[in-house]
């Protein structure tokens, strides 16, 4: 670590995990500077950010929109840079404390490992990299003593109660699900629902992948392997409950029947502000719960029915290997479909099942493999959608 200020590496940086990072820092200026932002192809927005931040250096990882980066940050001080190889670089060099993991999707896993293996904390929002190579990232992070920070805001508060759990054993985890929009609807209706219904959440603010996985319970299913992974616990003590206050954000129950929970107002600017802190809390004028006025918490069991995408998650897990990818692979080409309008909304689950039978399994596979896979499955989901 740096003396005094973090140096701030931001993966994904104008979408709503980054802009939200980016709200952080600026509170916070004594603590923090802006090192490294990269986005996809967002370049206007981009180019506003490295010249607010005076970030050292910008990445566009869409290499024909170079061009028009440069000229955004012509007579500025930022150093522009295009494609997953400079990223992967950037990341690493010496300059950078901690890289927000923000990217949507299996992109963010090279840059992930690449932060790891240079030692760098990690402050995880990509769910995607842990489900599609959770043992491989996490035997990373162990050799090369890099710190893994979850940043959804289930993990972070399974992480802040497994802190005051202070090491005492722990019988399983409750992980909450909002329920998304679609939460008290019937099937029938569900089955007809447009991108644009799903898009609609009731409690938060996100980009438009992770709304619809929201909507699939297909987050929730990541989320659980995501758990696996962070927590090193198998997926039957990981148990998902639908609470659509979104208040309590996770729990931890103990072998004595104790059960710790972490609340507070659906902000992700708390989870994000407590991982770029860490060990310390850095103040936050966000809402405050009040409990008077809230009344009540709400809390039921998920339809496997009318949701059976978190079901194909606990599928993928128990399977193991490289499944899990697989189901990745084919949910974001399923989802892309969906917004697209070409495919509808139970479509998504019968896709991704359909791709489970036709990946070769590989029980531990390597980083290879993992690629290998992910090319497979999705050109698989891509000719079920022809």
């Amino acid at each position: 670590m740096n003396e005094g200020k973090r140096h701030i590496a931001i993966l994904g940086s104008t979408g709503s995990i980054g802009t939200q990072a980016l709200d952080i820092i600026r509170r916070y200026p004594e603590r923090f500077e802006v090192e490294l932002l990269a986005a996809n192809r967002n370049v206007d927005l981009l180019a506003a950010q490295a010249r607010e931040f005076d970030a050292n250096h910008v990445v566009i990882c869409d290499e024909s929109r170079y061009e028009a980066l440069s000229q955004a940050l012509e007579g500025s001080d930022s150093k522009v840079f295009a494609g997953a190889e400079s990223l992967c670089a950037l990341v690493a060099a010496e300059g950078v404390d901690i890289v927000v993991g923000a990217m949507v999707g299996f992109s963010g896993l090279r840059p992930t490992l690449a932060a790891l293996e240079a030692g760098k904390i990690v402050a995880l929002a990509n769910k995607e990299t842990l489900v599609a190579a959770g043992a491989i990232v996490t035997k990373c992070a162990a050799a090369h003593n890099a710190p893994i920070l979850p940043v959804d805001s289930e993990h972070s508060a399974i992480f802040q109660c497994l802190m005051a759990a202070a090491g005492n054993k722990v019988e399983k985890i409750h992980l909450t699900a909002s329920g998304g929009p679609f939460r008290s609807w019937p099937k029938e209706r569900i089955a007809a629902a447009t991108a644009a219904q799903a898009l609609k959440h009731p409690n938060w603010e996100m980009g438009a992948k992770v709304t619809i996985d929201s909507s699939t319970m297909m987050n929730k299913g990541f989320e659980v392997i995501e758990a696996k992974w962070l927590f090193d616990l198998p997926p039957e003590k990981i148990h998902v409950v639908v609470h659509p206050d979104s208040i309590v954000h996770s729990m931890v129950e103990m072998s004595d029947g104790a059960v710790l929970a972490q609340l507070s107002c659906p902000d992700m600017r708390q989870p994000i502000g407590f991982a770029l802190g860490f060990p310390e809390r850095l103040p936050f004028d966000g809402k405050r719960l009040d409990f008077a006025a809230l009344g009540t918490l709400h809390f039921e069991e998920p339809d496997l029915d009318r949701f059976p995408c978190l079901a194909l998650a606990y599928e993928a897990i128990r399977r193991g290997g490289n499944i899990p990818c697989a189901l990745n692979a084919a949910n974001e080409v399923a989802v892309k479909a969906f917004l697209e309008g070409r495919i509808g909304f139970y479509d998504i689950p019968r896709l991704c099942e359909g791709v489970f039978s036709g990946v070769d399994f590989a029980a531990e596979p390597s980083l290879d493999e993992i690629f290998a896979t992910d090319r497979k499955a999705r050109a698989l989901a891509a000719e079920k959608i022809r």
